[in-house]
């Protein structure tokens, strides 16, 4: 199977997941969602957990970190001692937010894209430190990257310390600038912090080459691993800046180190002060590894370029409701398997809440900065029945609004 052939539905993967039959589910974009096979190992490092508790997290945690970590790692294009897992990308991003020595008078810098928890925790910082939080508008439709590097840029002053940035955007589903971002940003003294929620599963990454100062991402959404599992990657230099949000054993740390969850390289933080912070169930951060051989295994380029192909049809059919231009162009290097479509002037959460309930489709529906948006998922469970459902289905909702 080749990316060019593949196409939708591929049912012995649609059947691996365990989705309700008795909906149309476009919404992986959300919370994403655990094939069978993944969450079949996450269970099973449950019960190993359960069988030996002291076994499990007093002599075997550090390690099994470490190599489920330095896959994990590969994956993205890092090195393993740059990374760590945790909860989610506002956990980590709340990591970085409170750990940088934000001072009064300074600015971070974020865009009208961002996604609103990660907006609040850095309004929420910079209230505490008498910095200034300045989001930035970034007007669509654009057609070409540049003009949102230039939108970004006009919001860039003398006083913009961090710039926070979306890779893939959660209201408006497009793939940023990153890397062109991140270069400027470098050469004028600009720490970046990018929220990767949406990527990986869905882009390929290396972070190598992105060279961003932070990034974290969530590999419970595209990459399709069970709920609970993200991860913080560092650059080295900046280590040593983190506080922890919890203090545990990994600060300050008893000499000689007590116990293998604490053995950890002097003066490295990442790890030291987030991967052992209590008693807690690891087990979705050890599946990682499983969800990255099942999307191996199956080829997921082929998939992701299917998923893009009946997305391209779902679009063609909800652009054709109404006569507003797309956000951006009708081409992977904007959007892959998820994409926000403009629906004619209508109360959203209507749209969103009948669909739900007389057609049992769920798929988020919005406003964002006063226009009416549907943002559709596609994701290898999904089939054109689904789209077709889902086009009937709007229009009938929107002929009786």
């Amino acid at each position: 199977m080749t990316a060019t052939t593949c196409s939708l539905p591929i049912p012995e993967l649609a059947e691996q997941f365990l989705l309700r039959r008795d909906m149309t589910f476009l919404n992986h974009g959300s919370f994403g969602a655990c094939p069978q096979p993944v969450f079949a190992v996450y269970q099973q490092w449950q019960r190993t957990l359960e069988a030996q508790p002291v076994e499990f997290l007093g002599r075997r945690l550090s390690d099994l970190l470490y190599r489920a970590r330095s896959e994990l790692a590969a994956f993205v294009g890092a090195a393993a001692e740059d990374v760590v897992f945790v909860p989610n990308v506002t956990y980590a991003l709340n990591i970085v937010a409170r750990s940088l020595d934000l001072q009064p008078g300074d600015e971070v810098l974020g865009i009208t894209h961002e996604y609103g928890a990660i907006e609040r925790t850095w309004r929420y910082v910079c209230l505490q430190r008498g910095a200034t939080y300045r989001n930035q508008p970034v007007e669509l439709p654009v057609t070409t990257p540049d003009e949102i590097i230039d939108q970004i840029w006009q919001g860039v002053t003398p006083r913009t310390r961090v710039m926070l940035l979306s890779h893939i955007t959660s209201p408006t589903a497009i793939v940023m600038p990153v890397v062109e971002v991140c270069r400027r940003a470098r050469a004028a003294g600009i720490l970046t912090v990018i929220d990767g929620a949406h990527a990986p599963g869905q882009i390929d990454l290396n972070l190598h080459e992105l060279a961003p100062d932070f990034y974290a991402g969530n590999c419970h959404k595209w990459l399709c691993a069970p709920k609970g599992a993200g991860f913080l990657y560092v650059r080295a230099e900046h280590q040593a800046k983190l506080e922890p949000l919890v203090v545990s054993w990994g600060w300050q740390p008893p000499t000689p180190l007590q116990g293998s969850f604490l053995a950890y390289p002097e003066g490295r933080p990442l790890q030291a002060y987030y991967e052992w912070m209590g008693t807690d169930d690891p087990s979705a951060f050890l599946t990682v590894p499983a969800a990255i051989e099942f999307q191996r295994r199956h080829n997921w380029s082929a998939m992701r370029l299917a998923c893009h192909e009946l997305l391209r049809t779902a679009s063609q059919h909800i652009l054709a409701l109404s006569d507003i231009p797309p956000l951006t162009p009708d081409d992977p290097g904007w959007w892959v398997q998820m994409r926000s479509l403009p629906l004619p002037p209508c109360d959203p959460t209507v749209v969103q809440s009948r669909l739900w309930r007389e057609w049992r489709i769920e798929v988020p529906c919005f406003t964002w900065e006063g226009r009416p948006l549907i943002r559709v998922s596609i994701q290898v469970y999904n089939t054109p029945t689904d789209v077709e459902r889902l086009v009937t289905g709007l229009q009938a909702v929107l002929s009786t609004l």
